[in-house]
């Protein structure tokens, strides 16, 4: 047994000797001593060089009678010497019955004092005095929520607690994905950095105890599309927009659940639409699409040139792609109105459509994803392998996944 898992039995079984004793209930850790203790308290010792290595408060160094501590003014009974010098030649298991029979035989003020010099060697800072690296790898073995707490502990835990490769590993061990927009760390404070892991841990944490407490808010019904059918649903801030096949848009408050207004110029049902800010896109089954403003209502631009229902858009800053049933897309400026191309090359209607300002993903009926240039107008790729339809698909940077 080592030093300090010595040390750490005979601490516990002085402290079972203060809790169960009948001379202790008088007092506690951390009061003074009985009165009449031939002891003082430990702020009394004379420090010295020399630190000492066993639990012995008086003990010769390298057998030269220099004592480490002097714990009274009492000077060393005679023989002592001698005891210490025993002692040491005893194996462990002998020593540690030496220790058990002297414990035995002190007395409560004596146990107490033995233990105020005891319990210091075990709060140390081990952490602090590893690498950097060691020091993360000891910290990794703790669950999330012990790492949360230890980033309380003092400025350099926190500083290792906050740790952005560390809390990767522990979104990994529980599934969570890299969060979507990971910002550049910001610095928090000179030596602290903020970890975007660490944030969607947090994030994600949050919501599996929210649903599993259920504490969830009485949800708010909308209504205003009577008993026709919402074909299409944007949020944006603290506004939805919803469309619908009685051939309106309705805009309402995400706080109160209220309708703001209700936009009306299409001719047939609404079946998709965009939102982003103050801009609403909305296409139709009349061919068109339009351009709203969204806290007047106002309909900014009316836009042709398909020639059969808009099913789908994507909207990227002043840009929308539309696609059709007629199996063409389009690129439009919303702040012109103006058809900007056109992308022809399905053989059925587009059902969906991403836009991410350089490229163009399309899926539809005719079983196939293509991916296009819309500045050339030209079909890139065609992606082709499903047997059905094409409803669905997301493109993120070189990656698309596509539902049939």
């Amino acid at each position: 047994m080592g030093f300090y898992g010595t040390l750490k039995m005979i601490f516990y079984k002085m402290k079972r000797k203060l809790d169960h004793g009948s001379e202790v209930r008088s007092f506690s850790l951390g009061k003074k001593p009985c009165k009449g203790s031939e002891y003082t308290s430990t702020t009394g010792l004379v420090p010295c060089s020399a630190t000492p290595t066993t639990f012995g408060d008086l003990r010769a160094a390298n057998g030269q009678g220099q004592q480490r501590r002097r714990i009274t003014s009492v000077q060393p009974p005679s023989g002592l010497q001698e005891w210490l010098k025993m002692f040491q030649s005893w194996s462990g298991p002998e020593k540690l019955l030496a220790l058990d029979e002297l414990i035995d035989s002190c007395e409560p003020t004596q146990v107490k004092h033995m233990m105020q010099v005891i319990e210091p060697q075990f709060q140390r800072d081990f952490i602090s005095l590893l690498p950097k690296e060691l020091a993360l790898y000891v910290l990794s073995f703790l669950e999330p929520k012990d790492l949360l707490q230890a980033a309380q502990t003092c400025r350099y835990w926190r500083i290792l607690a906050e740790d952005n490769l560390l809390w990767r590993e522990k979104c990994k061990e529980d599934g969570i994905d890299e969060p979507l927009h990971v910002k550049r760390r910001k610095v928090l404070k000179p030596g602290f950095t903020h970890s975007p892991w660490k944030s969607a841990y947090i994030r994600q944490h949050r919501i599996d105890t929210n649903w599993r407490r259920g504490e969830l808010k009485s949800p708010k019904v909308l209504k205003g599309h009577d008993d026709h059918v919402i074909t299409c649903l944007q949020f944006c801030g603290n506004r939805i927009v919803s469309g619908s096949d009685d051939n309106t848009l309705k805009v309402w408050s995400a706080v109160t659940g209220k309708c703001l207004r209700t936009l009306v110029g299409h001719t047939g049902g609404v079946w998709s639409s965009q939102m982003r800010d103050n801009i609403i896109i909305s296409g139709s089954t009349d061919r068109t699409l339009k351009v709203w403003n969204a806290e007047t209502g106002e309909c900014i631009h009316t836009l042709y040139g398909h020639t059969s229902t808009v099913r789908c858009m994507h909207l990227h800053e002043k840009r929308v792609v539309s696609g059709s049933r007629d199996a063409t897309l389009r690129v439009w400026d919303i702040e012109t109105g103006q058809c900007l191309h056109v992308l022809m090359g399905h053989v059925a209607a587009v059902r969906c459509v991403q836009y991410d300002g350089r490229r163009v993903v399309s899926g539809a009926y005719d079983f196939m994803v293509k991916v296009w240039d819309p500045e050339t107008e030209t079909c890139l790729h065609t992606l082709q392998g499903h047997t059905n339809r094409v409803y669905s698909l997301q493109v993120r940077t070189s990656f698309c996944e596509s539902v049939f």
